[in-house]
């Protein structure tokens, strides 16, 4: 029984590790695209920027949505091995889950179409026709994954300081589980099919991230 404990205790703290790992390098490129290329690609003329897109983009892409794969499955692995059902790791959870989906289902196949697009400029040929819309479609995604970063990152870190947090989600009535989640839902559904909105720059976005966490949190203290 005590080396079962022990192995699962160890595997648990692997998983945490790995977590973490991974999720800094995750959120560290999310911040890299949102806060410095993407500014610099308003100021950088045409070939700078389309070397940029073909050379250093899929790099750092493959790195952003493998280290978002792996950040997933750490973390719901975690949360079965441990039967983790707080209030505060749930809230977290489910938007870092739409944030891995924002990842895989949206911004990395839009990319895709971006960085063809510029290869297909460079060898001499014309811009694929859906470019713009791809690239409209990622970047909506991309900010949508970066307001909910500041809450995600504050729900998983304080859910075991604060007691609130703590708390079961089959504790929670329905009305908090309703207004919480669905304003969750909302913003998810706005960074699908939606507009950047207040998020369009990177003081509008970061703002909004940290109004969304006080929000969260004082629904989930009131209601």
């Amino acid at each position: 029984m005590e080396l079962a404990l022990l192995s699962e205790n160890s595997l648990a703290f692997l998983l945490r590790w790995a977590h973490l790992l991974a999720g800094v390098a995750w959120i560290g490129l999310l911040y890299y695209f949102n806060f410095i290329q993407g500014e610099y690609f308003k100021e950088a003329d045409g070939g700078a920027k389309s070397d940029v897109i073909q050379k250093m983009v899929p790099r750092a892409l493959w790195w952003f949505r493998w280290a978002a794969m792996l950040t997933f499955l750490s973390g719901a692995y975690l949360i079965y091995l441990k039967h983790l059902s707080g209030m505060g790791i749930m809230i977290g959870a489910v938007m870092g889950t739409i944030m891995f989906l924002n990842v895989w289902l949206i911004i990395w196949p839009n990319q895709k179409v971006v960085i063809a697009s510029a290869q297909q400029v460079a060898a001499g040929g014309d811009a694929l026709p859906d470019a713009g819309t791809a690239l409209a479609k990622a970047g909506l995604a991309s900010r949508t994954n970066t307001l909910f970063s500041i809450p995600m990152l504050f729900f998983m870190a304080s859910s075991v300081h604060l007691p609130q947090l703590g708390t079961s989600v089959h504790q929670a009535s329905a009305a908090t589980l309703a207004v919480v989640f669905g304003l969750i839902a909302v913003l998810a559904l706005n960074g699908v099919v939606g507009k950047t909105g207040p998020f369009t720059t990177v003081k509008g976005v970061v703002s909004s991230g940290f109004l969304l966490t006080i929000v969260l949190y004082l629904l989930v203290e009131m209601i």
